[in-house]
């Protein structure tokens, strides 16, 4: 950590404006100028008396389900939106104070990326943490527009553009054209929803109880949203709900993607409901320029194909899924002029 703070601090003497992926998952913020600057966990460890921040990003993520009874692993965004504002505010703190660390700026220019379905109660939370934080001028982008800009699609042109954002906590679809949603939804089912669907899988099937960091960890490695995508199996440790000791367990890939059978069916259901709400001309773009899969999602073994074969549009997944959306907003960031028009009011 003490050389990624060394090298952020030299970067703050190039640059003022940043964009941040404010994530469920991670945070990610681009450094306009230098590119990505920071990649961490969402995820903050505090002090359950005093408030006090014990560690933040991927030390703290390695407190989830270990901590003592004073101590709280809280991931403060969920479902892509701020659910604690106190240590949402203290997390976005951290990580600027890393990045502007040797000189720091007073102020700077910052977008923010949010779900497509957020709320004016949410927007203000958002700008009100980056405000109290030292932020000076706001901007916030939505995380499909951002996706597709990171892609490189022509969102300018009078030409429909299909983006399917998966992130931690959201799910956004959108339809583009001409620099506009002609369509958009976010849904509040994603990678978390899979991770969650994994533990009551194996606690209803195998009475063992896994932990979350675990059923991601099966996810990543194992999962598949399309039979005969993958074959394999993962060996892991939970606690017996029986008698309490610990179990030794294999999963295989099989028991996973039944397991996350129902998110990943809402998924492809999101992407129908776009398509059928879609007036033709559009529908018929699509056919030409497909679906561009980004996220943490676009990960998941066989979601492609599985999208693909019942939408008959073909679906592509960008070389860096989970980079689309915070180097679309610093694309956006470093040719504001041009992009003005995808900031949110």
């Amino acid at each position: 950590m003490s050389f990624l703070k060394n090298m952020l601090g030299y970067f703050s003497n190039f640059s003022t404006h940043f964009a941040m992926d404010l994530g469920t998952a991670n945070t990610l913020i681009y450094m306009k100028g230098r590119g990505i600057v920071l990649n961490e966990p969402s995820v903050v460890a505090v002090e359950r008396d005093s408030g006090r921040v014990v560690a933040v990003g991927r030390d703290a993520k390695e407190f989830i389900g270990k901590t003592p009874q004073h101590i709280s692993a809280i991931r403060p965004l969920k479902d892509g939106v701020i659910a604690d504002f106190d240590v949402t505010k203290a997390m976005i703190k951290y990580y600027l104070t890393v990045v502007k660390q040797v000189h720091r700026v007073q102020r700077p220019k910052m977008v923010v990326c949010v779900p497509s379905g957020i709320t004016q109660v949410e927007k203000k939370a958002v700008v009100d943490a980056c405000f109290q934080v030292g932020m000076r001028d706001i901007h916030l982008i939505e995380e499909p527009m951002a996706a597709a800009i990171g892609t490189d699609l022509p969102i300018e042109l009078p030409r429909g553009n299909m983006v399917i954002d998966i992130g931690g906590g959201t799910t956004d679809v959108a339809i583009i054209s001409l620099g506009a949603n002609a369509y958009s939804e976010s849904l509040r089912v994603a990678g978390d929803e899979m991770d969650e669907a994994i533990v009551r899988h194996v606690q209803k099937k195998h009475q063992v109880a896994l932990g979350i960091n675990a059923a991601e960890r099966v996810k990543i490695d194992i999962g598949s949203a399309y039979p005969g995508s993958y074959n394999g199996s993962a060996a892991v440790v939970g606690k017996d709900l029986i008698n309490g000791v610990p179990k030794n367990l294999t999963i295989t890939s099989d028991d996973v993607r039944e397991a996350i059978e129902d998110p990943v069916a809402a998924i492809c259901d999101s992407v129908r409901r776009a398509l059928e709400k879609l007036p033709p001309e559009l529908v018929s773009d699509l056919q030409e320029t497909g679906i561009a899969l980004t996220g943490g999602g676009a990960l998941l073994k066989g979601l492609d194909k599985r999208i693909a074969e019942q939408t008959s549009l073909k679906v592509y997944v960008p070389d860096d899924p989970l980079l689309c959306v915070v180097m679309g907003s610093g694309r956006a960031l470093e040719e504001f002029d041009r992009y003005k028009k995808v900031f949110l009011n």
